[in-house]
């Protein structure tokens, strides 16, 4: 659908369009909040998050300006310093920030935002290398072997964790995932622990990494939901992109983005 017959199905009949989302229509630009250094969705300006960006700018009719930014030291510091406040620096806020996780938790405990439009589920998988690790039978299986976490992530806490430690002599912590991956396919890991979308991304489902789910207490099997965060009042905007990511669900445009950078989309 053209980016003015969305805005006139959703706005044309409904109340007056709010101040806010007349201000961001007449900037002519839609500014988007992305974790920087956060392959694959957001890296030095490219990845699955800014693709999702630059489409609901083109859908809303408006120019995309990136905001790329370090992760706080909790993610009500960056819906603060990011959605409904600007940092004390003087960066932000931004109209719309991306991959927030839709939480129950999160959204009570953040009365300044409206938090929505899931886009994708994030899950926690084991990626290991077939040669050394030829089957893998449950977690008693990384008994002895070397395994590659990113630090301060939920698969490095969850791992370090298991069994009061029992596999802490035997994890290898990096900086990122991206750098235990590689470390992994040049064959100096037995196996990595990592999100999904970071294991697609690099491997793109070469047989000779193969994937298993890993069952730990504290670890969701389902997974978790992310999707965007607006300011509270900006519910034109929330309609607006709720829209714009339900036409792309259906259309395979969303489905497309995750495949060019090698990731199984996971829809709510």
């Amino acid at each position: 659908m053209h980016a003015g017959v969305l805005l006139a199905a959703l706005l044309c009949a409904s109340a007056p369009a709010s101040a806010d989302w007349d201000k961001i229509r007449q900037s002519g630009h839609l500014k988007v909040a992305v974790y920087d250094q956060f392959a694959p969705f957001s890296d030095r300006s490219s990845g699955i998050d800014v693709d999702l960006a630059k489409a609901l700018a083109e859908k809303l009719g408006l120019k995309l300006s990136l905001l790329p930014f370090p992760a706080g030291e909790n993610l009500s510091d960056d819906l603060r310093n990011m959605v409904w406040k600007g940092h004390y620096l003087g960066y932000g806020p931004a109209d719309v920030m991306l991959h927030v996780p839709v939480e129950p938790l999160l959204m009570n405990e953040s009365p300044k935002v409206s938090i929505f439009a899931p886009y994708h589920v994030e899950t926690v998988r084991l990626v290991r290398s077939a040669r050394s690790m030829p089957a893998f039978d449950g977690i008693d299986s990384l008994a002895g072997k070397t395994i590659g976490v990113e630090k301060v992530s939920i698969a490095g806490m969850v791992l370090l964790g298991e069994g009061n430690g029992r596999f802490r002599d035997q994890v290898r912590i990096f900086d990122t995932a991206g750098e235990a991956l590689a470390q992994l396919k040049a064959g100096q890991l037995d196996a990595v622990l990592a999100n999904r979308s970071e294991i697609d991304a690099v491997f793109r489902d070469d047989p000779a990494f193969p994937l298993n789910e890993v069952a730990f207490q504290r670890l969701p099997r389902a997974g978790w939901a992310v999707g965007m965060a607006v300011r509270k009042e900006d519910q034109d905007m929330a309609r607006l992109l709720q829209a714009a990511i339900n036409e792309m669900k259906t259309s395979g445009e969303l489905q497309a983005i995750f495949a060019r950078h090698g990731v199984h989309e996971q829809l709510p």
